[in-house]
């Protein structure tokens, strides 16, 4: 049985509650997790402050310095920390190593945005009547970052709170997600074995219901970093005040296939796109609209390669799909997905369910205001609905409240420009699936999909200040 403590000021941390982890592949127990009460959180807060104002005049070298270590450490440690979230998330070993890889390659891309901070002069002679002065913009670090992460990605969204935040220099108290704790707690010591400073990293476990509040309110804190859920990122927002913030939310993310697209070529793809991670993924392919002509082919070929996933264990090699978070989002998506058929939708494949785990299902006949449609399903189901024109598809993807990514498959490059203008999302993918995505591209949504973005360089940009900076050469 695994014991954790909170990470406070470089030490281990007891605390008087425990929460019970369980496995989401088969229930059983893996640890005793601390639970932190609002007081200690407000200790880590201050600790992480003290640490910041000593932090802070650390070079940009020193600075991405600690991040290369980071990304080395963890590349010795992947088998271990790929087995950690196997267990605690139930995601695939092979996805585990690929999330892993993207981490070790987002702690890079930190530590070579520590070292591209800067400005830009302004010509302020540009101005009527100015002249002999001097001007320039430089970027500084906030403080103190609060960062709230989710289940699905414990160590890459993670590594998207801590690597643009300690590339400028702020310093970060992480409360994780409560399935997915563990991941985080390893960063500890890997982040002291770097030689980051104790205090810069705090980590604080526990209920977000009761520890969100002091973590967005209180005042040492000068930015929240959030990745969940639309309502909860609302809510966010309306505490934050004047602080700085970024949001991560909710998605539904479509895809168009047009008549030019070669379907042998992508069919796999979209699969992938669908049903990775059991859907529970901000950017898994949940609606795909195929254009009538090629819809029977496209939607048997699809079909034909779902089936070919196996769903098991996540620490079988061979498994594609295993289980779902929470018992209780099984029964969710289950009452969903009946609610949609008694409506006369049509299961091509799947629906088929145990306790903890949803066999990767295919959805036609779906009528728009259907919840799996209109609502982010997080689960491996996909619909596939046939569609006329482009128009006609343009507009069925925007009529999602939700806007992060969205894509297109076409060989007309008229039409894949106009997609790319007329969708309302923050990243439009052209012959490609949604769920692309590179850690240093921009990213982040539209609509209820979040606020700000992320992706290192923008996210230093978020996590910094502009300060301007003049000088009047002659008096």
């Amino acid at each position: 049985m695994i014991k954790t403590s909170l990470w406070i000021d470089g030490q281990w941390v007891e605390t008087v509650k425990k929460d019970t982890l369980k496995a989401p592949y088969d229930g059983e127990t893996i640890a005793e997790v601390a639970r932190a009460t609002p007081e200690q959180v407000s200790v880590a807060i201050e600790g992480a402050h003290r640490a910041y104002i000593k932090f802070k005049e650390k070079t940009a070298y020193e600075r991405a310095e600690i991040l290369h270590r980071v990304s080395e450490i963890m590349k010795d440690k992947k088998e271990e920390l790929a087995k950690m979230i196997a267990m605690e998330a139930a995601k695939p070993l092979t996805a585990a190593l690929g999330e892993l890889d993207r981490t070790i390659a987002t702690y890079e891309f930190a530590a070579e945005e520590a070292k591209h901070l800067h400005g830009e002069t302004v010509p302020l002679d540009a101005a009527p009547g100015v002249r002999d002065r001097i001007g320039w913009t430089k970027r500084e670090s906030l403080g103190v970052v609060s960062a709230i992460t989710p289940f699905n990605f414990p160590f890459n969204l993670v590594a998207h709170k801590l690597g643009p935040a300690f590339a400028v220099g702020n310093a970060v108290v992480l409360k994780p997600a409560s399935q997915t704790p563990l991941s985080s707690i390893a960063l500890a010591e890997i982040f002291k074995e770097a030689g980051l400073p104790d205090g810069m990293l705090q980590i604080v476990t526990g209920k977000g219901s009761e520890l969100s509040e002091i973590l967005v309110t209180h005042p040492l804190v000068k930015k929240v970093t959030f990745t969940g859920s639309s309502a909860v990122g609302m809510k966010i927002k309306e505490q934050v005040g004047l602080r700085k913030i970024t949001l991560e939310l909710g998605s539904n993310a479509a895809v168009i296939v047009e008549p030019s697209t070669p379907i042998d070529k992508m069919v796999k793809r979209c699969v992938d796109g669908a049903f990775g991670f059991a859907g529970q993924v901000c950017i898994s392919v949940q609606r795909i609209y195929v254009h009538a002509s090629i819809y029977e082919e496209f939607t048997k070929a699809f079909v034909e390669e779902t089936e070919k996933l196996v769903v098991g264990s996540p620490m079988d090699q061979k498994t594609d799909v295993s289980a779902m978070i929470h018992p209780k989002e099984v029964t969710r998506i289950k009452e969903w997905v009946d609610e949609a058929v008694a409506d006369g939708a049509k299961v091509a494949t799947g629906a088929e369910y145990t306790e903890r785990t949803m066999k990767p299902t295919v959805i036609l006949n779906a009528k728009h205001d259907a919840k799996i449609i209109k609502q982010e399903t997080f689960a491996p189901i996909v619909s596939i609905i046939p569609y006329g024109t482009l128009d006609e598809a343009i507009q069925y993807v925007n009529e999602s409240d939700l806007g992060l990514n969205a894509g297109i498959f076409t060989m007309n490059i008229e039409d894949a420009l106009r997609a790319a203008d007329e969708i309302e999302a923050g990243g439009v993918i052209i012959n490609d699936i949604p769920t692309f995505r590179t850690d240093n591209m921009p990213y982040g949504g539209v609509k209820t999909s979040g606020y700000g973005r992320e992706g290192i360089k923008y996210a230093v940009q978020e996590m910094s200040e502009m300060k301007f900076i003049t000088i009047k050469t002659k008096l």
